[in-house]
């Protein structure tokens, strides 16, 4: 299995670690995944990642409870996301 830190290393273009990264869907919805795990112990099942849009993750909620825990806990999961990154890449969550 694939480190987290060799795939980031592949979202350099060109190898350069000063130029910017370049993220997909996929990659900042594994590790928003793995971050809210961390957090209260969230679970993965009641979250699903719709879209990443500039520098703001999109979430449907399984309820508005879920929505509510979502939206005390962001500003942890934000910080969790962006250590696991190594850059503040995410600046907001919004559930939907």
């Amino acid at each position: 299995m694939k480190s987290l830190q060799n795939l980031l290393k592949k979202k350099f273009p060109g190898g350069n670690s000063q130029q910017k990264m370049v993220l997909d869907d996929k990659t900042v919805f594994f590790v928003f995944k793995k971050s809210c795990g961390r957090v209260r112990q969230f679970g993965d099942r009641n979250f699903q990642p719709d879209y990443f849009s500039g520098h703001t993750i999109f979430i449907k909620c399984q309820s508005s409870n879920w929505a509510s825990e979502l939206w005390l806990n962001k500003n942890k999961i934000i910080r969790k996301i962006n250590k696991e990154l190594g850059e503040d890449i995410i600046t907001d969550i919004k559930s939907k």
